[in-house]
């Protein structure tokens, strides 16, 4: 099966992102990764978008990010979510539901 559609992508960039840190600060490579891991390789984020996005979340108030120093490592920004960032979470994913629901009903596709 084809990837997932650009468009498609953008639209549930945020919610993956603040779902992947609401269990524990991660760096942007790590949340690209786990996006392609647990996605089956049908959502992949390149690095030139994925960071513009954490910087976005993090000029809003929703992550804040942290630079740490690990021996034999490259310097990294790890990234984790606010008290801000969990309520915006939890309404994206009502109203993600809401939206996933209506798009099934219309398209015949509610059971799949």
């Amino acid at each position: 099966m084809a990837p997932v559609e650009d468009e498609w992508k953008k639209g549930s960039a945020e919610l993956l992102i603040l779902s992947l840190l609401e269990a524990q600060p991660r760096h942007g490579y790590d949340i690209g990764g786990l996006i392609d891991l647990r996605s089956g390789g049908m959502l992949h984020f390149h690095v030139a978008s994925l960071y513009p996005m954490l910087y976005r979340l993090e000029k809003r108030g929703w992550i804040q990010g942290r630079w740490i120093e690990k021996a034999n490592q490259r310097r990294r920004r790890y990234y984790r979510l606010t008290t801000e960032g969990r309520r915006i979470l939890a309404l994206q994913r009502k109203k993600w539901q809401i939206f996933v629901g209506a798009v099934g009903r219309v398209a015949g596709v509610e059971h799949v």
